[in-house]
């Protein structure tokens, strides 16, 4: 009896991916550490001094974590209800944050009560933040009100209320002590100057904004919402350079590598991109499991976080670059330790003895080799083979045609089952690589299942999916072949056609041949 041979699956080529310097730096991080926290990450911060802790805003605390602890070194919880947007000061000593309440807080990282509280606005404050003199704070909130404080004294320098809609989010110069940006719903990004009554640029974003970002040399804006994460020339008065549409959900979070030549923003469609900040394209895409409320990157890019909408925390830290002076030390086993007996050859009075190989076959490979067409179907169409590896299903149909049994594995089955089938076939039939085998496979189906149409409502809508799907691929190939008409002529016009003429000359007895090239 001849041995089993396995379902052979086609090997499709794929196009590789393209290999970058930016992939490469990217997928530089080790597998990430989960983190549960309270409730949603609003804000991920992380500390601009050595050992450069961070700072996790969720539900009513804030967490201070290592940079490789999975535990809190500690915690301010000293909120009545939610706490938004902790900040760290260019120091590292204070940390300030809102709250639902309204109140601004201000803790000094050695200590636990909060060091300063400012009262003022009537609704929750979402956005806080220091200017770069250390002395004073920003804050908005959804009072529609862009606030300053002096934290010497406690009190209110001057209060904006230029918004007609919640202040979301908002963020301070580096290079100009006075000057800070908010974000708000009303579509608009302000810039704000202490010196003055009023804002002194308005940006229409056109989307409810949900992240603002201030390049360090404070010549560029970045502003996200909706879709959109758009890029603004603060010296030019806020002229748009650059809109930028890579992601399918609601923009949420932005933030700059360590030498401001990257731009990444997080998204609620579970994406973080990495753009170039020269030519602003995407150089590389990272993938959660939930949807992104904040994104943070410690100096150096050692260390990225990210906070979920679930209260998941996803810490990612870069691989440690391997020592090649402990590599070098350690002694490595010579080169003829490895080819030792490799080019062996057995002589007539050696006795050989061969290891039998164990072939372990897959599910739907025993089902083959012991007749069970219908249960061989069965095991390929299970969702992880079926979703991920559809070319083992279509292998396995091909080898039933080729045994004769498709048709009877195709029959007798339920409506489940019926309707299991016909979505596969629908959704693949037009796959180039899968078509000569479904084709056959939605032929048979037909005939099988014809006199029951009209009894399943859900039977009869696959088939009416079906239908659609070949009626739009054959109306793809009917304009592609139009196309290719259409291209077929152009190149006929434009090719140069060569009409050679021969004309015998006979001068001192000799024959010139002239050839003459003539344009169509």
């Amino acid at each position: 009896m001849a041995t089993y041979k396995p379902v052979v699956v086609q090997a499709i080529p794929k196009l590789g991916e393209r290999i970058t310097q930016d992939t490469l730096y990217w997928r530089g991080y080790k597998t990430p550490v989960q983190i549960k926290e309270f409730g949603a990450v609003n804000k991920i911060d992380f500390s601009p001094v050595s050992p450069y802790n961070y700072a996790v805003t969720a539900s009513s605390r804030i967490h201070i974590y290592g940079r490789y602890s999975q535990e809190p070194i500690k915690t301010f919880s000293r909120f009545k209800d939610a706490a938004y947007c902790a900040t760290y000061r260019d120091d590292g000593n204070l940390l300030v944050a809102g709250s639902e309440e309204g109140s601004i807080r201000l803790f000094d990282l050695s200590g636990r009560a909060p060091l300063r509280q400012f009262d003022g606005p009537t609704k929750a404050v979402h956005v806080v933040g220091f200017l770069s003199d250390k002395y004073r704070i920003f804050s908005g909130g959804d009072d529609y009100s862009s606030n300053l404080w002096d934290i010497p004294s406690g009190t209110e320098i001057v209060s904006y209320n230029e918004h007609t809609d919640y202040v979301r989010c908002g963020c301070a110069s580096k290079v100009n002590a006075d000057v800070f940006i908010t974000g708000s719903y009303d579509h608009t990004v302000k810039l704000f100057d202490a010196r003055t009554e009023g804002s002194v640029m308005t940006i229409e974003h056109g989307h409810p904004v949900e992240s603002v970002l201030l390049f360090p040399s404070g010549g560029l804006l970045v502003s996200a919402g909706g879709r959109y994460v758009k890029v603004w020339d603060v010296l030019k008065g806020g002229q748009l350079l650059v809109s930028l549409k890579n992601h399918h959900k609601t923009v949420t979070c932005l933030c700059l590598n360590s030498s401001g030549q990257r731009l990444l923003s997080g998204s609620l469609d579970r994406h973080v991109k990495v753009y170039s900040t020269t030519s602003y394209k995407v150089v590389h895409s990272f993938n959660y499991a939930t949807s992104i409320l904040s994104l943070a990157l410690s100096p150096e890019d050692e260390t990225i976080v990210v906070g979920m909408t679930n209260g998941v925390l996803n810490v990612k830290h870069r691989k440690p670059e391997e020592r090649k002076e402990n590599s070098q030390n350690k002694r490595q086993p010579a080169y003829r330790t490895y080819v030792k007996g490799r080019t062996y050859v057995p002589k007539q009075e050696d006795f050989c003895v061969s290891k039998p190989v164990k072939h372990v076959l897959r599910k739907y490979d025993k089902m083959l080799k012991s007749f069970q067409s219908s249960k061989a179907l069965d095991a390929v169409l299970e969702p992880p083979i079926r979703l991920y590896t559809p070319e083992v299903t279509v292998a396995v149909m091909q080898e039933l045609h080729r045994r004769g049994t498709l048709r009877s594995a195709l029959a007798g089955r339920d409506e489940k089952q019926i309707n299991l089938l016909l979505t596969f076939v629908a959704r693949r039939v037009i796959e180039p690589r899968f078509t000569p085998v479904l084709v056959t496979v939605a032929d048979m189906i037909t005939d099988i299942y014809q006199p029951v149409v009209g009894q399943s409502a859900v039977v009869d809508r696959q088939f009416v999916k079906l239908q659609e799907a070949i009626g739009k691929e054959i109306d793809y190939q009917e304009e592609l072949l139009e196309v290719l008409g259409m291209m077929d002529t152009l190149f006929a016009t434009f090719t140069k056609k060569t009409a050679t003429y021969v004309e015998e000359k006979k001068s001192n007895g000799l024959t010139e041949t002239i050839e003459t090239n003539m344009n169509n």
